[in-house]
């Protein structure tokens, strides 16, 4: 390379100063700030699409509706025994009145000084408000009062048993029915299982959309008997019933430590978010 020109060459010029420049080192090397430009340039795109990406998910998220879940049951009364009320008093026992009673003495003929006070033979007009017996006794003039039987008593009155009829549809129970595994379990069926874009879909504006679905327990768990007591709309009612006709058995309420039939209510929130 001419020496005049060696203060204004490049330095890859002089560099390869008589050396083959077609090889590739020389291009490689050239273009190398290049590429280093359009390598920043080509990450800072990446990455700014990579968040306006996130952000644009996290939006999409925010407008789909929420869904609570609600477990709406019928207060429980814990129907422990009774007592039973003490059986009333016996009645008192009724003594049959004492009437007046002159023993009856058969005649006999004795002297006068052997005659006994209690054999005396008594005078006609001194019997006529007399019983005749076979004992001296004082009470009562006998004025055909006829005394009353006196009545045989057990002395305990029980009171009649009232038999529980555990075939009847219970409202209230000791221990309600539940979906298998609690509320948390049934919380993850109604996540997999329910349309939650079901009322956006059709057109309902942000807001809560409560269903009150009421429905029979058997004594093995068995669902039947789904109706919902209200609707919200927006197809939310149909959606409701569905989704417990879909589910599985649930653990039937008890009482007085049996099985029972129990009509059970579960409400279902459905939440629309603003965009």
């Amino acid at each position: 390379m001419d020496i005049n020109k060696i203060l204004s060459a490049d330095i890859l010029d002089i560099l390869f100063d008589g050396r083959n420049k077609e090889y590739g080192a020389y291009d490689l090397r050239k273009s190398y700030r290049k590429r280093i430009r359009y390598a920043l340039i080509g990450m800072i795109l990446v990455c700014l699409l990579m968040v306006v990406g996130a952000l644009v998910a996290n939006s999409d998220k925010k407008s789909k509706q929420q869904i609570v879940v609600a477990d709406m049951t019928l207060e429980n009364v814990d129907q422990q025994k009774q007592p039973e009320p003490p059986p009333p008093p016996p009645p008192p026992k009724m003594e049959p009145p004492k009437v007046e009673i002159a023993k009856f003495t058969p005649p006999k003929i004795v002297k006068d000084e052997e005659v006994k006070p209690e054999e005396e033979i008594k005078e006609v007009e001194k019997l006529e408000d007399t019983k005749i017996g076979t004992i001296n006794q004082e009470g009562a003039k006998d004025e055909g009062i006829i005394a009353p039987p006196v009545e045989k008593s057990t002395g305990v009155v029980a009171a009649p048993k009232v038999e529980e009829d555990y075939d009847k549809v219970f409202t209230v129970v000791q221990i309600p029915a539940e979906f298998p595994g609690g509320l948390p379990q049934w919380t993850k069926y109604l996540e997999r299982n329910l349309n939650r874009d079901l009322p956006v879909d059709n057109g309902a504006p942000p807001g809560k959309y409560t269903v009150v679905v009421s429905f029979i327990v058997s004594k093995t768990g068995d669902i039947s008997d789904v109706q919902a007591l209200n609707d919200p709309g927006y197809g939310t009612k149909a959606e409701a019933i569905r989704v417990i006709q879909k589910g599985p058995k649930w653990k039937p309420a008890v009482q007085n430590g049996r099985n029972v039939i129990y009509r059970h209510k579960q409400s279902i929130t459905f939440v629309v978010s603003e965009e």
